[in-house]
């Protein structure tokens, strides 16, 4: 986390306030360091929740590989059954087309 270094001092009228002034009646914490610490609150706020995202994208992206996986499967049947259907497609009209002109074996 980045430290934050002042450019400027406090103006010289606050560091001459009386303490009771400068911090809160209720918990005793300055109320420049307090008002520093909720900024610092909000920022782990911030950072807690791009944690949960990534925490979250690591299923998506196993989900993700897997449904890959599954579709490239599928294209790899797919792609042998066309072939398989091209092939008897082929030696069908192949033996059709000998037939009606005449010859007497399937062509290949």
């Amino acid at each position: 986390m980045e430290r934050h270094i002042p450019i400027h001092a406090l103006p010289e009228e606050i560091r001459k306030m009386p303490r009771d002034e400068t911090v809160c009646k209720y918990c005793g914490v300055s109320y420049l360091i307090l008002h520093e610490f909720k900024v610092m609150e909000e920022k782990v706020k911030a950072m807690e929740k791009e944690i949960k995202f990534y925490e979250g994208s690591i299923e998506r992206e196993k989900g993700l590989q897997a449904e890959l996986q599954s579709l490239y499967q599928d294209l790899e049947h797919y792609r042998v059954d066309s072939e398989s259907k091209t092939e008897r497609f082929r030696i069908f009209f192949g033996v059709r087309f000998d037939v009606k002109f005449g010859k007497s074996s399937p062509a290949l």
